[in-house]
């Protein structure tokens, strides 16, 4: 048995990965945790300085104490 990692280009390839799958000719094995279908978090945050993302981690850590 081989391991290889790919970089998947188009969304189309995922999908004929899939089937290749379905058919037992390999296994997809995602080995960092990550989910394959990032899509459905896209947009899940909105892009902010860091210098506001510090301040609201500082309040939330202060609320702790």
């Amino acid at each position: 048995m081989t391991t290889v990692t790919l970089k998947i280009e188009d969304c189309k390839a995922l999908e004929l990965l899939r089937q290749l799958e379905n058919l037992k000719i390999f296994s997809i094995i995602n080995a960092l945790g990550v989910p394959v279908n990032l899509q459905k978090y896209e947009g899940a945050m909105s892009k902010q300085p860091l210098e506001e993302i510090d301040r609201q981690l500082k309040e939330l850590r202060d609320s702790w104490e």
